[in-house]
């Protein structure tokens, strides 16, 4: 999170995929940066949600479980990057900055 924030991203941390949903319908967002496995709702139900009712919102997942990362990618509909962990603060600013670059999501 903190990366991010020096490279100069306001940062918004919530615990489960609902609450990041909750938060998305109530303030603007340039992206969204979500683990795959979460309690409520998980990053690939949030992803398309998102997708969905905020097309313009670019989404970069992580997770570390290559069953999901692989799963990420089947998504017919949705093809965000997956970065997977452990990665680098490095990585995670470059990630960042392609999913911004790249723009949101076919949907």
């Amino acid at each position: 999170m903190r990366a991010l924030q020096r490279d100069g991203h306001d940062v918004t941390a919530v615990g489960d995929g609902r609450a990041a949903l909750d938060a998305i319908r109530t303030q603007p967002f340039d992206m969204l940066l979500s683990d795959i496995v979460m309690p409520e709702l998980d990053g690939i139900a949030l992803a398309l949600k998102v997708a969905e009712e905020f097309p313009q919102i670019p989404i970069l997942l992580m997770t570390g479980f290559a069953a999901e990362r692989q799963r990420a990618h089947d998504v017919d509909t949705l093809e965000p990057e997956v970065i997977p962990k452990p990665f680098t603060l490095k990585q995670l600013r470059e990630a960042a900055a392609r999913t911004l670059a790249r723009g949101p999501a076919a949907v």
